[in-house]
């Protein structure tokens, strides 16, 4: 169940919030925690084992988490609690990778090249968020920096939160531990929380959906046939897209949390007006950065060690990286293409382009919609093919190309991207935060939303791209 569907505005969220409001205190985390799992059912319900997987995976680490704190091992527990939950993981997101990898290398040397049958397993949704929320509450018990949580309520209520449960953004245990305490429930909270909520949604309809067609387009005209420029436009139309994709979900979730009284961490600071992958990627899904520098990059050392130490570091952050959003080799030369632009600026490039802003912003304009090329095209080989596009200025590599295609999908996209280009900078956000409490900001927000819920009443809608991942 989408957050931009009919069922969850006017039905599911309604009731959620009705129930929510009118029960005393001491019942609320458990009706959070109820509602949640209801609302998980509802999205996984092709595969209701699912529901099963999650609830197993508040009770094991509702209980390793305890056992931690009172162990004298507790090193111990610890790993095995983080190999649990990895476990799943690499079942359900890795195993056909590894079992095709092994097949292939098997073929390679002369043996079966169908060692291993797949298992053609679906991705349970939301297994990457909210396995990385358990082994980070995991690991802070260990630390000693919360207490495990003594409430199976309030853990479940935490580690399940409906808001974030599906696409994240990944809230830690220590930082939501006082909300699920003491909370303040107000209309303020809630008017807040709700005209986050139809901004999000704005721009998840109107312009991920839309200018998503872009992409789809050319992917379906087949990638042999388009020109430079209109391979340099699907580029950028894949990158605003995945941007408001992914933040107006994360917008979403932080306005629901705010209707229930929980601050849920803003996951994007306008990483577009970057001037360094370093700087966009400190911006751009900030609660994962974050979560890969304070339990892989600072446990292995940071940058407290050697030169050569720091670099090894950063590689593995980033190859865990990528591996983490797919499992398939581009995600890995992904993140492997991030490691090496983020280590050349760190030899000196990064204070160039600090200092010199303009620069700067021409070299991401460059790197930005790159990076996300590796990213979206999952087949190897035509992510050659795609990368030989963009640089066939001449129109020599290809005799199939249409000579007015760019003419074509400017005419289609042009207006929309321009909207986009504007509206991924801060500068719509500082306008609307001039207006945003007055009766302009309201009529602009009611117009958002009713426009959304006639692109989704005629079925205008497509799924949230992070849910694959």
């Amino acid at each position: 169940m989408a957050f931009t569907s009919i069922q969850f505005i006017f039905v599911f969220l309604p009731i959620f919030l009705i129930i929510y409001f009118l029960l005393p205190r001491k019942w609320k985390n458990l009706w959070i925690f109820a509602g949640s799992l209801c609302f998980y059912a509802v999205s996984a319900v092709d595969k209701p084992q699912y529901i099963l997987l999650l609830i197993l995976s508040v009770i094991v680490n509702f209980l390793f988490g305890k056992s931690i704190e009172k162990s004298d091992k507790p090193k111990f527990l610890l790993t095995i609690g983080i190999a649990y939950n990895l476990l799943w993981l690499c079942v359900f997101k890795y195993a056909d990778f590894i079992f095709e990898n092994i097949n292939f290398i098997s073929e390679k040397l002369g043996g079966d090249g169908q060692l291993l049958n797949p298992w053609n397993l679906l991705l349970p949704l939301g297994i990457s968020f909210y396995t990385f929320q358990s082994i980070s509450y995991l690991i802070d018990v260990y630390r000693r920096d919360v207490k495990a949580e003594t409430s199976f309520a309030d853990f479940g209520a935490y580690l399940t939160m409906f808001p974030k449960l599906t696409m994240g953004p990944i809230a830690r245990y220590k930082d939501m531990r006082d909300e699920l305490k003491r909370r303040a429930s107000s209309f303020k909270n809630f008017d807040e929380g709700l005209r986050i909520f139809a901004l999000g949604m704005g721009f998840k309809v109107l312009l991920a959906n839309r200018i998503g067609s872009c992409f789809s387009d050319i992917q379906a005209v087949g990638f042999e046939s388009i020109s430079a420029p209109v391979a340099w436009m699907g580029i950028f139309a894949y990158s605003f897209q995945l941007y408001f994709d992914f933040y107006g979900y994360s917008m979403m979730a932080v306005g629901l949390g705010r209707m229930m009284g929980f601050t849920i961490p803003v996951n994007f600071e306008h990483p577009y007006e970057s001037v360094t992958m370093t700087e966009f990627w400190r911006r751009w899904h900030m609660t994962l950065g974050s979560w890969f520098r304070d339990y892989v990059y600072i446990p292995l050392g940071g940058n407290r060690r050697s030169a050569p130490r720091v670099y090894f570091n950063l590689l593995a952050v980033w190859l865990l990286t990528g591996f983490w959003h797919g499992a398939g080799w581009n995600f890995i030369i992904w993140g492997l293409f991030l490691f090496v632009v983020i280590a050349i600026e760190k030899s000196g490039l990064k204070k160039i382009m600090d200092k010199i802003r303009p620069l700067g912003h021409l070299y991401m304009l460059f790197l930005i919609p790159l990076s996300w090329m590796i990213f979206a095209i999952t087949d190897m080989g035509q992510l050659l093919v795609y990368l030989e596009r963009l640089f066939d200025f001449a129109g020599t590599g290809s005799d199939t190309v249409f000579e007015g295609d760019f003419a074509k999908y400017l005419d289609m996209y042009g207006v929309l991207m321009v909207i986009c280009f504007i509206m991924c900078t801060s500068l719509p956000e500082k306008l609307f935060g001039l207006i945003r409490n007055r009766v302009a900001g309201s009529v602009i927000l009611f117009v958002i939303f009713w426009a959304c819920m006639y692109f989704l009443y005629i079925g205008l809608n497509d799924p949230f791209m992070y849910f694959r991942f």
